[in-house]
């Protein structure tokens, strides 16, 4: 028998949950398709498979899972043990990049690292204890700001995507879109020092094009992201390039810039790596 605590992914329920007694006007053709974008069946093989792995070891799993290699580029470019640095990196795949950056940068210090991550994912139990997690779906919990602060204050390494979403493909590039500016407050506040990241790689001409078409006042929710599942699918068996830059120190984000501005000069780094 499965444990309880195990997610697996349920569309069906997801539906009944979601439209209550509307459910049933579903059709079955429709069902069909979300199970099949989501990967239902071959994702929850590997959930059930990886049951027993944690943190670190399910982030193995998982680019065990999907055959992906990474060609890291200026390891020597991480700091020391000593010390909690703040980790941030752009942020194309939306998934697959997450999962390789954590394994990476979490193998190299001993698994010391938390995500601030799409609540979504805390339901991943191999993941929850690397996660803390971001409400991204609805109205932010008011002890959102509290969480992020302990999250900083800890001696985690944090690692962070500060556009909150997957990048779009804009007048043909495909980039991230705005950075947040809690990276730079929280780092200044907690004196961590930012080490900025570059993963290079992207997602589906389709993705792109529904992502960008979605991208309205109107739609509260962020529909490009049933497609993510999909979109990791289609990268399995390549390689990638993570490049590291060297680390900036906290005391650069001074006023001469505003906290957004030096948000976006970090992103602006990233892009030149």
């Amino acid at each position: 028998m499965e444990s309880n605590s195990l997610f697996l992914i349920d569309i069906d329920k997801i539906i009944a949950e979601k439209m209550g007694a509307k459910a049933k006007c579903v059709p079955r053709f429709v069902r069909s398709y979300l199970k099949h974008i989501v990967h239902q069946d071959e994702l929850n093989a590997f959930l059930r498979e990886s049951s027993d792995k944690e943190g670190i070891s399910f982030l193995k799993a998982c680019m065990e899972f999907l055959d992906d290699k990474v060609d890291v580029k200026g390891m020597e470019n991480l700091p020391s043990s000593e010390g909690v640095y703040t980790f941030v990196s752009n942020h194309p795949l939306g998934a697959l990049d997450g999962v390789a950056i954590g394994y990476i940068i979490g193998s190299h210090y001993a698994g010391k690292i938390k995500y601030l991550v799409n609540d979504i994912l805390m339901n991943l139990r191999g993941m929850a204890s690397l996660c803390i997690p971001i409400n991204k779906t609805g109205s932010q919990s008011r002890e959102f700001p509290k969480i992020v602060e302990e999250a900083f204050a800890s001696d985690n390494h944090i690692i962070m995507f500060p556009a909150g979403v997957c990048s779009r493909r804009k007048r043909g590039k495909i980039r991230d879109l705005a950075w947040k500016k809690t990276f730079i407050s929280e780092s200044i506040k907690n004196r961590r020092d930012i080490v900025p990241m570059h993963f290079e790689g992207r997602n589906s001409d389709f993705f792109y094009r529904f992502a960008n078409l979605c991208n309205v006042k109107w739609v509260k929710f962020n529909l490009a992201m049933i497609f993510l599942p999909d979109e990791m699918m289609k990268n399995r068996h390549k390689e990638f390039t993570l490049t590291i830059g060297k680390p900036i120190s906290w005391q650069t984000f001074d006023k001469r810039k505003s906290l957004t501005e030096w948000a976006q000069y970090v992103k602006e780094m990233v892009y030149t790596l």
